[in-house]
């Protein structure tokens, strides 16, 4: 069940360093948004905290709340590592486990955490995810040859596989299509469109065509300067930033002026 997420006065750091400054975003269910603004303004960062895969690096740590259907996914008493089980991640380079098969790849996950796996055949949570991921076709004659033995855009469907095997709310998405070749990035786009109606999804991209296709809504970060911390500057639905954004820096972003 796609799940809401609020992020409310949010600060992260690195260390003595604050990479990101006052943060304040609603994420609606079953939607796409999508983080864009210049390299360094936090975007990735705002992301990785959004599953708390921040607080892995040494030294970082968040400051503020991030609400999950109105939980707060920092108190004390939650577990990391159950919300990144609820909270999925597909990162910018495909990162198949090499060792694997493309069956193993896939369930992976639930292999880990054997309470999701109970009373689910593996075979059946193979060919769901695999469809899922619009990749069941091209693999389902040889789930037993390595993941890594696909093309990179397979590789990548792959990860997108193994994150929705564990049956996540929410999808979070790092420059899923950067690594891929046009025809590539189509088919994870047309995918992106698929997996949010049972999904909240949230990507970043340096695209600025890829965030008017697939997103509902657009989150625009920048930065006054080296040194400084990113900053949300507006958000909006995607038509209305790309066609009359409030402020000026969003509209100099997006018109190639400046990033």
């Amino acid at each position: 069940m796609a799940k809401r997420i609020d992020i409310e006065d949010l600060d992260i750091y690195y260390g003595d360093f604050k990479a990101v400054e006052g943060v304040n975003l609603a994420i609606e269910p079953k939607s796409v948004t999508a983080f864009i603004g210049p390299s360094g303004c936090g975007k990735s960062t705002v992301l990785r905290s959004i599953n708390r895969l921040h607080e892995v690096i040494p030294g970082a740590y968040t400051e503020g709340k991030v609400l999950l259907e109105g939980d707060d996914i920092y108190a004390p008493d939650v577990d990391p590592v159950n919300i990144r089980g609820l909270i999925g991640m597909v990162f910018q380079r495909p990162n198949p486990f090499p060792t694997m098969s493309i069956y193993d790849n896939v369930v992976a996950g639930l292999k880990l955490d054997r309470s999701k796996a109970k009373g689910k055949s593996l075979d059946d949570v193979v060919e769901k995810s695999l469809r899922g991921a619009n990749l069941w076709e091209e693999v389902k004659d040889r789930l037993a040859k390595p993941g890594a033995g696909l093309s990179g855009g397979q590789q990548q469907r792959l990860c997108i596989a193994r994150a929705i095997a564990v049956e996540p709310q929410v999808l979070l998405m790092d420059e899923p299509a950067s690594a891929l070749d046009p025809i590539s990035t189509l088919a994870i786009e047309d995918l992106v469109h698929e997996l949010k109606r049972n999904y909240t999804i949230v990507i970043v991209t340096h695209n600025m065509q890829q965030a008017a296709r697939v997103s509902d809504t657009t989150a625009f970060f920048n930065l006054a300067g080296i040194g400084q911390p990113g900053k949300l500057v507006e958000s909006g639905p995607t038509e209305t930033i790309f066609t009359s954004p409030k402020e000026r820096a969003t509209e100099d972003y997006i018109s190639g002026r400046f990033g």
